[in-house]
């Protein structure tokens, strides 16, 4: 994850990204990335050269493989 972090780190519109374990199942974790705009992870990271390393790097650890979804801005926080 190190070396997929620094991959996509470096393209344009990231924000952050987050790796969260989860407390009821150890083998399961959220991926959490921020990007400036949807278009940035969608056409910008999925379309380029670094999302096939990024692939070949994780993808192999993925079962079953994630769904993706996409989020806006809270509307509510405390």
């Amino acid at each position: 994850m190190q070396e997929a972090k620094t991959i996509i780190a470096s393209m344009k519109g990231f924000i952050s990204l987050a790796v969260r374990p989860c407390f009821e199942q150890d083998s399961q974790y959220l991926l959490e990335v921020r990007w400036e705009t949807l278009e940035d992870h969608t056409v910008g990271f999925r379309g380029s050269p670094e999302y096939q390393h990024w692939k070949a790097l994780l993808h192999h650890f993925y079962d079953p493989f994630p769904t993706v979804k996409h989020y806006g801005e809270p509307r509510i926080e405390a």
